[in-house]
């Protein structure tokens, strides 16, 4: 099979197509024929020899796919209620970047009707992240205001438009005018734009005082301390990720006073059965949201698979507002 490998740690550049024997399904996982491949920060992490795969994975990059389900076992077709030729698209904890992938039954999900395979590959690694941590771990809910670090990444666009469709007030922060204008198309209520503004001082200006129940962090580092600050009492910080660091100065007076909850997670080394669980929830809550038109994927670029290093350019230029996925035809 064609794909894309890490030939060394490095810059765009080290990313390589080659040949590679397609991989055969175990006992629990289906075979995917790959139409499209979805690319994320943390394959940019991993290509840089900053986040290794988890024992026993593919070295090859790429969490999320989208294809038709050419081989697995009866009981695993049935157990994910699907069928050999049936459109899916997987979360996977890597091999994504090839023509073949295989994925644990449990974290393939039929592609929501009316979406097409680019489409599809841009959901599960955002959709997977934005529920655990926004509504899973932090219990977003009606009617409370989420702040969203990054509103017009892959992540930010899910979590807006999910957000939203779930009944929440959003403000986002973005990095231009620009980003800005298309988080406030997607339905965010209010955007931020971080280089001109002070987002924890306008959160606090936008909340009437109070501040947000939620705040979906990307960043953490020096952002922390101001998360904090512009926190709701009782509220929740969820972070995902350190683009901004990993060292942080916070105010532990200001945690206790308002009784907040700090959170962190890593989704790739969670089990098999965690995963599951969150597809299944999100067959049930999100899919139908999807279907319905109330949120939509966020298409930023489509890359011949072959011009993945072009992709990872784009992506840590952060010039894009969505997702950014590779197609194999």
């Amino acid at each position: 099979m064609r794909a894309i490998e890490i030939t060394a740690p490095g810059g765009p550049e080290v990313l390589q197509p080659c040949e590679r024997p397609a991989p055969e399904p175990r006992q629990g996982e289906l075979l995917i024929a790959v139409q499209a491949s979805g690319v994320n920060r943390p394959d940019v992490l991993q290509r840089k020899g900053l986040y290794p795969m988890p024992p026993g994975v593919s070295d090859l990059p790429g969490l999320e796919v989208a294809g038709t389900v050419a081989a697995g076992a009866p009981q695993d077709l049935a157990a994910a209620g699907l069928a050999l030729g049936d459109a899916v698209c997987a979360l996977v904890a890597g091999g994504g970047y090839a023509e073949w992938c295989v994925a644990p039954a449990g974290q393939c999900l039929p592609v929501p009707k009316g979406l097409n395979m680019v489409e599809a590959a841009s959901l599960p690694e955002t959709f997977f992240t934005v529920w655990q941590n926004v509504f899973g771990i932090a219990k977003l809910q009606p009617g409370e205001t989420l702040l969203v670090q990054g509103g017009s990444s892959g992540i930010g666009v899910a979590a807006i438009q999910l957000a939203k469709a779930l009944g929440s007030r959003v403000i986002v922060t973005a990095g231009s005018d620009e980003k800005c204008a298309a988080c406030l198309a997607l339905g965010a209520d209010h955007a931020i734009n971080y280089r001109t503004q002070d987002f924890a001082a306008e959160t606090r200006r936008l909340t009437g005082g109070r501040g947000a129940d939620v705040v979906l962090d990307m960043v953490a580092g020096e952002y922390l301390g101001r998360e904090i600050d512009c926190l709701a009492e009782d509220g929740r910080l969820a972070i995902i990720a350190v683009q901004g660091g990993t060292r942080s100065q916070i105010d532990a007076g200001l945690v206790l006073r308002k009784r907040l909850t700090i959170s962190g997670s890593t989704l790739r080394p969670r089990s098999l059965a965690y995963k599951a669980a969150l597809a299944q929830e999100l067959r049930a809550k999100a899919w139908p949201l999807i279907e319905a038109g109330l949120v939509k994927p966020v298409i930023h670029q489509v890359f011949a698979a072959a011009k993945a290093a072009e992709a990872h350019a784009l992506m840590e230029s952060s010039a894009h507002v969505g997702k950014i996925v590779l197609t194999w035809q």
